[in-house]
């Protein structure tokens, strides 16, 4: 198979990133709890993968090696989307997003507290960087927001989405395990995304809220959520991984904070405050030091060329 033209590569990941934006966007719009638009867009990206999955476990079937990671890993992709896409309902999309970005400094801590790969100085300071402005942003929001209307608790929905980047992190560390022990990608992330539903079906029910009481269109936007930035927007930035330089593609995706923002701005008129657009800069810069700094590559984990934000 031809190699593809770097601009026809590049097209596809500008494609991806405009893809993986409209996340935060259809969310807002489906207007339904977090758990029952996780659980949703769960279900319907795993009936989807289900061909591919069954195709890629003949390849390369679960094993007792295997099958406890990717179980885990199942588990926090749940409990990421869960908790990302309802803090979109307590904060701004701009302090969503960009806190929910910041999974790969998540993977260097990770790496560094479990595996044991110590980080170089480049990436500690590009975490003490994000950290700091992630704490510029729940400073800001403290004060208040100029849409809070749309952000009633910003402190808990900050912490939603950091939760939401952690447990992110979690499931692209346990992937790398469980590929590393013989799974294959597809094979891996489709199982992963089925365990996932499968944890999010009670959650409606232990938080009292209907399962399916919802407008039609509610359910024309978690479809969309699903096929769109899911499955257009991951599996484009999975080409890209492909054929360009897996570090810059991860620096691209930061991309999303700053897409999803300006389209907050246009469709909600929500604006985020000065602190909060200062501590967004800073957690960027913060992840963008992390990922390229020196060692950065070798604690990136395989799975991360299918980032589970956005």
């Amino acid at each position: 198979m031809p190699t593809p033209s770097r601009a026809r590569v590049t097209a596809v990941l500008g494609v991806a990133l405009v893809a993986v934006s409209l996340a935060a966007i259809f969310i807002r719009y489906a207007d339904a709890p977090g758990v029952v638009v996780a659980l949703w867009r769960m279900v319907i990206a795993a009936v989807v993968l289900a061909p591919f999955t069954l195709r890629a476990l003949a390849r390369t079937p679960l094993s007792r090696q295997t099958l406890k990671p990717t179980l885990l890993a199942g588990a926090l992709l749940g409990l990421h989307f869960a908790t990302w896409i309802s803090s979109l309902s307590y904060t701004t999309i701009a302090a969503s997003v960009t806190l929910v970005a910041t999974i790969p400094l998540w993977v260097a801590l990770f790496s560094w507290l479990f595996l044991g790969r110590s980080p170089t100085l480049t990436i500690l300071f590009g975490v003490l960087v994000a950290v700091a402005g992630g704490a510029i942003i729940a400073f800001g929001d403290l004060g208040g927001t100029t849409a809070s209307e749309l952000a009633p608790a910003p402190l808990l929905g900050n912490v939603l989405a950091t939760v939401g980047a952690m447990s992110a992190a979690g499931y692209l560390l346990l992937g790398r395990s469980a590929q590393a022990r013989g799974l294959g990608l597809q094979a891996y992330v489709g199982v992963a995304y089925a365990v996932a539903a499968v944890v999010l079906v009670p959650w409606p029910a232990v938080l009292d809220v209907s399962y399916v009481a919802y407008a039609r269109e509610t359910f024309v936007w978690i479809a969309l959520l699903a096929l769109v930035p899911q499955l257009v927007g991951h599996t484009g930035i999975n080409y890209a991984m492909r054929h360009l330089d897996p570090t810059r593609v991860a620096t691209a995706t930061l991309l999303e904070p700053v897409g999803a923002g300006l389209m907050a701005v246009w469709l909600f008129r929500e604006v985020p405050g000065a602190l909060t657009l200062v501590g967004a800069v800073l957690v960027l810069l913060g992840v963008v030091m992390t990922t390229r700094g020196p060692g950065a590559a070798a604690a990136a984990p395989v799975v991360a060329r299918d980032p589970p934000s956005g």
